[in-house]
């Protein structure tokens, strides 16, 4: 199941780049959540996925979501549909953003507060952008301090797929700015530095103990996820043409995974958590937490 995402992002680098925020419909479309000392911001109009994670003092986005691809958002897979990704043969595939084309989502509700956000989205299957009422998906946000606490769901009334496949709890694409992933394994801080798409041409899968990973730059600052119970997760960068920042075309990607079946009457939800900070400070919130 890996290497579809490599082929999604393959293909998204060749699309335009547009600059953030390049006009003022697309600003509005925009919500943040700010508790003073971290701001996190969704896109309502593609399908409310999560874009901008920063520190509230200095506002500098460390996500990319530089196409319908790349946010922290839902996605799931199932068996092929007979849908193309340009030439490639694709698969069931609603994607909370959008489709590769750029197509977008749709919120179809949408609650938020000072304190907590709530959207609820009918997402397009990525290669063909057929909208998916059987793939109706819920998100939850709030700020606790320097984390923010999100919950995702899925209920799924479409027929059975038949594909075991890995689902990322969630898909995640951060700065290409920040080149080091960081996990715990077996009690040791791993730094380990993820494949090139352009030279490797698929993803690599990392395990872990501590159910969190963390992009850091070099000075080990950066942006870390914690999903409960995982301990896979896929990973790579991606150079594309280099530029860097919220909506570059280059890209640092991870997602913890799971495996399983969208089956018929499927409801299905987990949460994670985010934070910004050294990576002394994310492992510290990170176990923390686990306690």
């Amino acid at each position: 199941m890996i290497p579809l995402k490599i082929n999604r992002l393959t293909f998204l680098s060749l699309l335009l780049t547009v600059p953030l925020f390049a006009n003022p419909q697309q600003e509005k479309d925009w919500a943040y959540l700010d508790n003073g000392i971290v701001r996190i911001g969704v896109d309502k109009s593609r399908g409310s996925a999560i874009g901008y994670f920063a520190l509230a003092k200095d506002k500098r986005n460390l996500l990319n979501h530089h196409d319908e691809g790349r946010f922290i958002q839902q996605s799931y897979y199932g068996d092929p549909d007979g849908s193309k990704w340009g030439k490639k043969d694709w698969v069931y595939n609603p994607v909370q953003g959008g489709s590769y084309k750029g197509e977008d989502a749709k919120t179809l509700d949408f609650k938020f507060t000072e304190k907590d956000l709530y959207a609820k989205i009918e997402p397009l299957r990525w290669a063909s952008a057929q909208t998916c009422p059987e793939a109706i998906m819920q998100e939850w946000i709030t700020l606790e301090g320097s984390v923010a606490k999100i919950r995702m769901k899925l209920d799924y009334t479409g027929e059975t797929q038949k594909r075991n496949a890995h689902q990322e709890m969630p898909a995640m694409f951060v700065d290409y700015a920040l080149p080091h992933l960081m996990f715990e394994k077996d009690g040791t801080l791993v730094k380990h530095k993820p494949i090139d798409l352009a030279q490797d041409l698929k993803p690599e899968q990392v395990t872990y103990t501590g159910n969190w990973l963390a992009y850091v730059d070099d000075n080990n600052f950066g942006i870390g996820i914690f999903t409960p119970g995982t301990d896979k997760a896929v990973t790579y960068r991606h150079r594309g043409n280099g530029s860097t920042g919220p909506n570059g075309s280059a890209c640092s990607y991870v997602a913890p995974i799971r495996q399983f079946q969208l089956t018929k009457g499927l409801s299905f939800e987990y949460e994670f958590y985010l934070t910004i900070g050294t990576l002394d400070e994310i492992r510290t919130r990170f176990s923390q937490m686990k306690k």
